[in-house]
């Protein structure tokens, strides 16, 4: 089979690999859509994913497919299903999981993170990790259900009413997501500041009230303690120190993006006290996919078209190189 394998930091060919076997409580999917994530990214140059990633390594935590082989003991899935995947591998032991908390696993495991994933033509994954998906979900949207579960979680630890005013740091895939599950609450605002002024358009279309640009030197006094609840979803210093300072009293704050292990922001703690605000984090996805795959079929979150470029699997080493400067809100791999 081909695989694209990350071989270094910063080193990704595209090779003839041997196709791996089904084994004991495993399927072998044949890869069709496999999106790239900024964990990818984070991976390709050397940062932590959500594990401690060792190349040689096949990328690609974020795929569907169809099932082309079952191992002993796989009874709930059979050849020919097509299946999204949720990457995420618990231990079920550690303190994390017998508390019911298994994202937090001390031992977690994932698919294209610490075991190959689904830059390749096939993917070996434990069948407990598969979902059927319905013929109306394709299998590009069946492959973005990861993220939409993660956003699910996120989500979820947040109080939003009728009356909020929200606003959402980051208007790329993730904040994309986020604005239109926040839509559904009919909020009463919903703000989206994004430096990107070729996403706007699709940002009022997708539910924003408003759009602005942390570029203006306006912005900052505008969305000061302006927002009941404020989203992050970019992973900067500087946005998070923004979220801060957007909350208003009694507001939320939900640092959902993903930042570099070593960056600090500087945050009064005079604000939080002052202002009784509630700052959460979130991480990864537990079993947010089954409500992933109702909330597309029932066409309450569209991510066909969030989807900005597509690429094949010889382009990938490219795409991967060049990424930050191919303006991607979000890239699939086309198997």
């Amino acid at each position: 089979m081909r695989a694209a394998v990350l071989v270094d930091q910063e080193v990704m060919e595209v090779k003839e690999q041997k196709t791996p076997e089904a084994g004991t409580g495993e399927v072998l999917i044949r890869v069709h859509s496999c999106g790239i994530c900024g964990t990818d990214q984070h991976i390709y140059h050397g940062h932590p994913g959500s594990a401690e990633v060792h190349p040689p390594i096949v990328l690609g935590h974020e795929l569907s497919g169809e099932v082309v082989a079952v191992g002993q003991g796989v009874s709930s899935l059979k050849e020919g299903d097509r299946v999204s995947v949720d990457p995420n591998i618990y231990c079920g032991s550690c303190e994390y999981c017998r508390s019911g908390r298994l994202h937090l696993c001390d031992r977690l495991q994932a698919v294209g993170v610490t075991r190959d994933g689904g830059m390749a033509e096939f993917c070996l994954v434990p069948a407990e990790n598969c979902y059927m998906i319905p013929d109306a979900i394709s299998y590009e949207e069946a492959a973005l259900l990861e993220p939409l579960g993660c956003v699910l979680h996120g989500f979820r630890k947040l109080d939003i009413r009728p009356q909020h005013q929200v606003l959402i740091i980051g208007g790329g895939f993730i904040g994309q997501i986020f604005l239109q599950l926040v839509r559904e609450c009919g909020v009463s605002r919903i703000t989206v500041s994004e430096p990107a002024s070729y996403k706007h358009e699709t940002l009022r279309g997708l539910g924003a009230d408003a759009v602005v640009s942390p570029l203006d030197p306006d912005t900052a006094d505008v969305l000061a303690s302006s927002a009941d609840v404020v989203i992050e979803c970019v992973g900067r210093t500087d946005s998070v120190q923004t979220a801060v300072r957007a909350a208003r009293k009694g507001g939320q704050v939900l640092l959902f993006g993903v930042a570099a292990p070593d960056a600090e922001a500087a945050i009064r703690p005079f604000d939080i006290f002052s202002k009784e605000l509630r700052i959460m984090g979130s991480f990864i996805n537990p079993f947010t996919h089954t409500d992933a795959i109702q909330l597309v079929s029932r066409g309450k979150v569209r991510l066909a078209p969030l989807i900005s470029h597509r690429f094949t699997l010889e382009q990938l080493p490219d795409a991967m190189r060049n990424y930050p400067q191919l303006g991607v809100s979000k890239g699939i791999v086309q198997i």
